[in-house]
């Protein structure tokens, strides 16, 4: 037990000292939007982790409401939701196909299809690039698109519409799916459902864009929780959600070969003395499995937490700043090193340094960009 600790701690340490000593790349960095108040569209800047500096490009695609964006894992593509409740005469939104170049970093545009589903606000690209999976929020359902040779989106080849509701009846009167994840092995699909109080777990067979029912179906967090994001810390153990309506975070064990999260821990991602409206957005890990970050919108800040390597517990570490009004979505950096938190009522995003011992977050410089609610990262492709 004594040499499978150290063996336990070592490879650890050396993930850590990778990521610190692995090569600077640049990245270009996507920014998702609202549209509603000057935003165009799909923002684009260029990012240089060796001195955390954000280069803005300027208006990269214009579309309506890219509110989330993800980019294939072959960084060739990139798939935006637009968030509304009405396409083509369909009671749905959309979600577009961008091809990336991956020198410059223009944005070409594919195709457009309904999401089946009103207001689509979370999507995200399978492991192996065959298909995208939507959430529709004001739909409550979630569905798969298969992605062809070129990047451009077939319809949707499976479609999974949730039932229920949960004891909020203002906000929890019917399924809410707010997001939507591919765990690490590619098997198995969860969707985080604001109005159901759940988790919901599908089987994924990404070569064919299918979703079926898992066993177990799904997990709980405490009633009138909201789940709306989730991630999947790098191991594979354990699992987390946000609970938007109680700012909270709930952790997970996670049985990988079964798809079975069971509920451990919930904690608040607030300071006791805190007292005002608040909601939290966006959920992510950090590469190295150290720290868990959400961002809150009222408090206006990111809670930082540190995970328990063998439990996967939490324990609130603090809450920094995002020195702007409304953070919502937020992204590490792939070498680890940094955090960019967009800031949605100020047009601006803040660029935090991570203390790679600590996990604390030191805040820079803020850079403006239009309504920002989702960022993500993408290679620059090398000369």
């Amino acid at each position: 037990m004594i040499r499978m600790k150290w063996i336990s701690k070592f490879c650890l340490l050396a993930l850590v000292s990778l990521m610190q000593a692995a090569p600077k790349s640049e990245y270009f960095v996507y920014i998702g939007t609202y549209t509603d108040k000057g935003s165009k569209g799909i923002y684009g800047f260029r990012f240089h982790p060796s001195g955390g500096r954000l280069e803005p490009m300027g208006l990269m695609a214009e579309t309506v409401s890219p509110s989330y964006v993800a980019a294939s894992p072959n960084h060739k593509f990139l798939y935006a939701v637009n968030e509304t409740d009405n396409f083509g005469g369909q009671k749905a939104g959309s979600v577009s196909a961008y091809a990336i170049d991956g020198k410059t970093g223009k944005l070409t545009f594919l195709n457009q299809v309904s999401s089946r589903g009103g207001a689509p606000c979370h999507l995200v690209v399978d492991k192996t690039n065959k298909c995208v999976l939507v959430a529709n929020y004001n739909g409550g359902s979630v569905a798969a698109f298969p992605i062809k040779e070129d990047g451009r989106l077939g319809e949707a080849s499976a479609f999974v519409q949730h039932t229920g509701s949960s004891v909020d009846k203002g906000r929890q009167e019917g399924p809410h799916a707010h997001g939507i994840y591919a765990s690490a092995d590619n098997r198995f699909a969860v969707a985080a459902d604001l109005g159901l109080d759940q988790v919901v777990v599908y089987k994924l067979d990404a070569a064919n864009g299918a979703l079926t029912p898992n066993d177990p179906p799904f997990a709980k967090v405490p009633p009138g929780g909201g789940p709306r994001h989730f991630a999947f810390h790098p191991t594979a153990k354990f699992g987390y959600t946000n609970n938007e309506m109680t700012s909270s975070v709930t952790a997970f064990t996670y049985d990988a070969g079964r798809g079975a999260l069971n509920s451990i821990q919930t904690i608040s991602t607030l300071p006791k003395d805190f007292s005002g409206d608040n909601s939290t957005a966006e959920i992510a890990a950090h590469p190295s499995g150290r720290f868990l970050y959400v961002s809150n919108r009222g408090h206006n800040s990111i809670a930082v937490f540190a995970i328990d390597a063998k439990k996967g517990t939490l324990t609130a570490l603090e809450h920094a700043s995002t020195q702007g009004k409304t953070p919502r979505g937020f992204a590490i950096d792939p070498t680890g090193g940094y955090l960019l938190a967009g800031n949605q009522d100020t047009d601006n995003i803040m660029i935090f340094k991570i203390d790679p011992k600590s996990g604390r977050l030191k805040a820079g410089k803020l850079v403006e960009a239009p309504r920002p609610v989702a960022v993500a990262f993408v290679p620059v492709a090398a000369k």
